[in-house]
């Protein structure tokens, strides 16, 4: 690869969102309850192929999440990116499920390798990443609803490990489908953990999958309005799966005898269109399709990037989209909106909604155009008020270096968004005394200037 000129960001889109994501990935291990139907087993993390670019990435560091984490670190170093806030995204398996040892180990080597230093505890690395050069703004993990649900010691791991998002593995709405794919667990679960997770401050990401099989295009776009109807789901992020016929996976025998067939690209294309017109605003679409090498593929579209070709149509027949990426200042700029044409005059907008229980408020700073340039999830529910996340959009900045364009974080609009969120708590008619915010470690520092202090793993600030 060409080496990029002197102020030339290789692949930008990478940091557009804000921050520097790094994905380290865990060593091969099969579920506890078996196997999906449509998930592929190939002695590689479980629903992986080993051709998938994380997966060669991660074998030839033998797992080993420090150098993992250092990888990356060079590689976006020569590509020219920032890399003061990283998000990092815990790939390859049901987390949770690891041993102990492991997963304490695993999270810890991650740290030390942003803080370019060993710690002797997770504690203290932790305590170092606070103001180290490299810091871990947001820990994404991934995992099963009724691992949430089954271990009670979950959301307390969770919390030690500095995590800021989980990603349930949700797939469809349908406890036939459910049975019939050997997924392991029902509605019930993913209605449970969604609650136990927004309790806690979590921001909630879904796995979902189109065409799987047993269903069809209308009990698709079903479980989608469904999504977002019942509040008992309502995610903050999806990701968007439609099912492929896969090497290694039990639904090959099922394809093969005439008794599946995928969406083809086409189908798939509509589909979405259809789904990104039902996604509220507080939602992002996170990603459109697997990567998944060709070689591997046995049926199914080859299109990693149909995402790009359905944001074109969507823009053809000027349907309105209110999902949160599609909205963002940087891929705004980015699909050709000139600099001088995106109105820098904001607004802060309030959306409220039920979910899980409780009370949710969505702050957004918009302009004319309802282009996005920073949000806030604030959740109410008894008697307690809690941050569960806080995002300025814009191109990836370095820490402490000031704004020179629209285009660009660090212009006070976090501060405000946090102004704005204590003012609601406040007003609450049960008497909230205190706001708690669920950070990142990285970002503990930014919210002790806010007057907040940490306190059993939450930035807090007493009324």
């Amino acid at each position: 690869m060409k080496s990029p000129a002197e102020n030339e960001i290789r692949k930008p889109t990478k940091t557009l969102a804000g921050v520097t994501p790094i994905a380290v990935m865990t060593y091969p291990k099969k579920c506890k309850h078996g196997t999906c139907l449509y998930c592929p087993s190939l002695d590689v993390p479980q629903s992986y192929t080993p051709k998938s670019p994380p997966v060669l990435r991660a074998e030839r560091l033998k797992y080993d999440p420090l150098e993992q984490v250092k990888s990356r670190l060079k590689a976006y170093k020569l590509m020219h990116h920032p890399t003061d806030k990283i998000e990092l995204i815990v790939m390859g398996g049901n987390f949770l499920d690891y041993p102990e040892k492991y997963k304490l180990d695993f999270i810890k080597a991650c740290f030390d390798a942003l803080n370019g230093k060993k710690s002797s505890s997770l504690e203290q690395a932790k305590k170092i990443n606070e103001k180290a050069k490299h810091r871990c703004v947001a820990l994404c993990i991934e995992g099963r609803p009724d691992t949430i649900v089954d271990n009670k010691n979950s959301i307390h791991e969770l919390l030690n490990f500095g995590c800021t998002r989980f990603e349930l593995g949700v797939q469809c709405l349908d406890d036939s489908i459910y049975k019939k794919v050997n997924r392991g667990h029902t509605i019930r679960e993913v209605i449970q953990a969604s609650r136990l997770l927004r309790d806690a401050g979590f921001k909630i990401g879904y796995h979902m999958m189109l065409g799987l099989p047993f269903s069809n295009k209308n009990k698709d776009l079903e479980m989608f309005k469904k999504l977002f109807s019942s509040q008992e789901f309502k995610p903050d992020q999806i990701k968007i799966y439609p099912c492929q016929v896969i090497q290694g996976a039990s639904l090959v025998n099922l394809y093969k005898k005439g008794k599946y067939k995928p969406y083809n690209e086409k189908e798939i294309q509509e589909m979405v269109i259809k789904i990104m017109q039902l996604i509220p605003n507080y939602c992002r679409v996170m990603r459109i399709m697997r990567e998944i090498p060709p070689e591997f593929l046995v049926a199914g579209t080859t299109r990693i990037d149909l995402r790009k070709d359905i944001e074109e149509e969507i823009r053809k027949r000027k349907l309105k989209i209110n999902e949160i990426r599609f909205r963002e200042i940087g891929f705004a700029f980015r699909d050709k909106m000139p600099k001088e044409n995106i109105s820098s005059k904001l607004k802060l907008r309030t959306t409220t909604y039920d979910a899980s229980e409780g009370k949710e408020y969505f702050l957004e700073f918009v302009n004319k155009d309802n282009i996005l340039f920073g949000l806030l999830r604030l959740r109410i529910k008894n008697q307690e008020a809690i941050v569960r996340e806080l995002h300025v959009y814009g191109q990836s900045l370095e820490l402490g270096k000031k704004a020179s364009s629209i285009l660009h974080q660090h212009r006070g609009l976090g501060k405000l968004l946090m102004k704005r969120a204590e003012e609601i708590a406040k007003k609450e008619k049960t008497k909230i005394t205190k706001i708690k915010v669920i950070s990142g470690v990285g970002v503990r520092e930014y919210y002790r200037k806010l007057g907040y202090e940490l306190e059993d793993n939450y930035m807090i600030k007493k009324f």
